[in-house]
């Protein structure tokens, strides 16, 4: 049932880290003209000027590397050069366990900006939100750094202690918290019973994800009879992303056939097609999928797939709208370099890279007093640089990421759960295989 993927992240998963799709490849370069080398002899003349000239000696290596990522970081928000220890950082990461505090960061305006803090962890118990900025960190200012060093400045041994300083809207002043780093074990997939629906939370897409999801449909089966089940709520909001392969797999979980995704670059040979085979975990029954402005990159491939070809029904608000790869080429001892090489579009070619997935029945979830006007929009449209979506608005991408903690008081979880006990309707529910809709 299940085709596995070259290792592609779509969104990774640190301490702290930045957004990516990720291929592991290696790709040819075309050579530059001749007009180009010579303004490279331009950068060597700066170079060694800089190099025997500064007022106190350079570290020439950082000199390179930070002249690199000054090149990459004109081109989008999620092109960078990582060394060879951020690049063994990577690898580790997919296994789904790593440490740190678990959040999920971006940097703009010079500030890191935290995406979405994973629950569970350190960050997310301190009271860490999306939409935060961190200005300091340990007393020193963020602003000059690059996101990778702000990271490697988050990490640490665990159990050691770690202060930040969080700008937040609608606060008087700077937030301070003392955080204490730990072992941050993802929980790929929780589950749980409501009654009679099987509720399935995706938590990211590590390598743990699908074998996690296929336990808990297999648990749930087990705890609700087939007569009694009324289907499944698969809840991506807050879902920053992970590896593709994962999110094929999942998709494929739902589906008996059809595209799943495919990835298109600059040339035309360069398209890759990930279809689903035979087999749907949940026996056909009816599926619901949350979403909302946390969802980013493999959660929207997932929701994008399941939408298009009619399996599921997409409820919540708009999500991120990451729609770009980033494919990954080794430098051997160097490192490796992470570069924009290409976009993901939905089975019906649907690009949503600046736009996010619109979804089938749009719910609102209301903000407690506590959080109202410190909240703001999220979206891959609102980071600075980013390449522009095919599709993309004014509108732009993302929505609010709020999920309460309590699920007595989850509208959009309740909404979802009425529809399939037969107490709400919508035309959108449940969906109709016969009409999926596929590239032209």
């Amino acid at each position: 049932m299940i085709r596995r993927a070259s290792l592609v992240l779509v969104g990774a998963l640190m301490g702290a880290t930045a957004m990516s799709v990720i291929y592991s490849a290696g790709v040819p370069a075309e050579a530059a003209g001749a007009s180009t080398y010579k303004e490279l002899s331009v950068f060597g003349d700066v170079f060694e000027r800089v190099r025997a000239q500064y007022v106190t000696p350079p570290a020439e290596d950082k000199l390179i590397e930070n002249a690199i990522n000054g090149m990459l970081s004109s081109l989008d928000p999620h092109s960078s050069y990582m060394n060879a220890k951020d690049a063994a950082d990577m690898q580790t990461q997919t296994k789904g366990e790593f440490g740190g505090l678990g959040i999920e960061v971006t940097m703009e305006d010079e500030l890191v900006k935290v995406i979405t803090p994973i629950d569970d962890t350190p960050a997310a118990k301190a009271g860490v939100l999306a939409g935060d900025y961190i200005s300091e960190i340990d007393g020193q200012s963020v602003r000059g750094l690059k996101l990778e060093d702000a990271v490697e400045k988050m990490r640490g041994p665990v159990n050691t202690p770690i202060k930040l300083t969080l700008i937040r809207k609608g606060a008087d002043k700077p937030i301070e918290l003392t955080i204490v780093r730990d072992v941050v074990a993802v929980q790929a997939v929780k589950s749980r019973v409501e009654d009679d629906v099987g509720y399935l939370r995706v938590i990211s897409f590590t390598e743990k994800t699908y074998p996690d999801l296929e336990k808990a449909i297999e648990k749930i089966k087990k705890t609700v009879p087939a007569d009694k089940l009324k289907g499944y709520v698969l809840d991506l909001r807050l879902n920053p992303g992970g590896l593709l392969d994962q999110a094929i797999q999942v998709s494929d979980a739902l589906l008996q056939r059809g595209e799943v995704v495919s990835t298109r670059g600059r040339n035309p040979d360069e398209t890759r097609r990930f279809n689903a085979g035979p087999g749907d975990l949940t026996d056909g029954k009816p599926v619901i999928v949350l979403i909302n402005g946390g969802s980013a990159s493999a959660s929207e491939i997932v929701a994008g797939a399941l939408q298009d070809l009619r399996r599921a029904t997409v409820l919540g608000t708009r999500s991120f709208g990451k729609g770009s790869v980033q494919t990954i080429i080794p430098l051997g001892e160097n490192g490796a370099l992470r570069l924009t090489t290409a976009l993901y579009y939905t089975p019906s070619g649907r690009s949503i890279q600046g736009t996010g997935i619109t979804p089938d029945i749009k719910v609102e979830e209301p903000l407690p007093d506590d959080l109202k006007g410190k909240m703001t929009t999220e979206g891959e449209s609102s980071l600075r640089g980013h390449i522009k979506g095919q599709s993309e608005t004014d509108e732009g991408s993302g929505s609010v990421a709020y999920v309460p903690p309590d699920p007595k008081d989850d509208v959009q979880l309740n909404y979802a759960l009425d529809l399939l006990r037969g107490k709400k309707t919508d035309p959108s529910f449940p969906p109709n295989p016969d009409k999926a809709v596929s590239a032209k």
